[in-house]
């Protein structure tokens, strides 16, 4: 099957109301060209210079995602047209990103990892960490970014109960942030989490956004 056809398989099985970002690392602009000659709008990609390269030679209405590890010193190269940056796992990271948002005139809406899997080679808070992060006059201070939910990766395993408890356990904390800080705050609504192996788990725990490659893409 073809990538439109692809999409349109992985479309069927996504409710309303959950957002695909389709993760369009490492693929050419003619694979990324085929979904979007297929309706796909949002795209997702974990290489800065990667992405601004695409940004300038791809369509202008196209919404890229910047997903994964994000360093600090490559923020500078998003920030004027990103429109999510999925994950921010440290206060200096948060820090720059609202420094660059402020260069560019703009506000970034990003969200705050949090680490929910087994595995320690995962990035991102704890839930104790991004309670002291909301309360702290730092964050208080950043004007030019505006936090949009939370994002977690679950362990890469085949073991789905535990899949579904570590997704689970994220969007008990999203509640409880919402309950807590933003009951008020219509623009804190997204949970992002699921991928080609896991998504459907994702949507049945909670899911309203999904980042799929390999099942739209092929895998490479």
């Amino acid at each position: 099957m073809g990538i439109a056809e692809n999409l349109s398989t992985v479309q069927a099985k996504i409710p309303i109301g959950v957002k695909l970002v389709a993760v369009s690392k490492t693929k050419s602009n003619e694979s990324i060209m085929q979904a979007y000659a297929a309706g796909q709008r949002d795209f997702g990609e974990n290489k800065p210079q990667e992405l601004m390269a695409k940004q300038k030679d791809l369509p202008r209405d196209i919404n890229w995602h910047m997903i994964g590890h994000l360093q600090t010193n490559k923020v500078k190269y998003i920030a004027p047209f990103v429109s999510l940056v999925h994950a921010v796992d440290s206060l200096k990271l948060l820090t720059t990103l609202n420094l660059e948002a402020q260069k560019n005139n703009r506000v970034i809406t990003y969200l705050l990892q949090i680490h929910i899997a087994q595995e320690e080679t995962k990035f991102g808070f704890d839930y104790k960490e991004i309670v002291s992060l909301i309360r702290s006059e730092e964050y208080k201070s950043f004007y030019n970014v505006r936090l949009g939910g939370v994002m977690g990766m679950a362990t890469f395993t085949d073991d789905s109960e535990l899949v579904r408890s570590e997704f689970r356990y994220l969007k008990d904390c999203f509640l409880n942030l919402k309950n807590d800080f933003f009951k008020e705050d219509d623009e804190f609504k997204d949970i992002s989490m699921g991928m080609s192996d896991d998504y459907i788990i994702a949507i049945e725990e909670g899911s309203t956004m999904v980042r799929i490659g390999s099942s739209i893409f092929g895998v490479r």
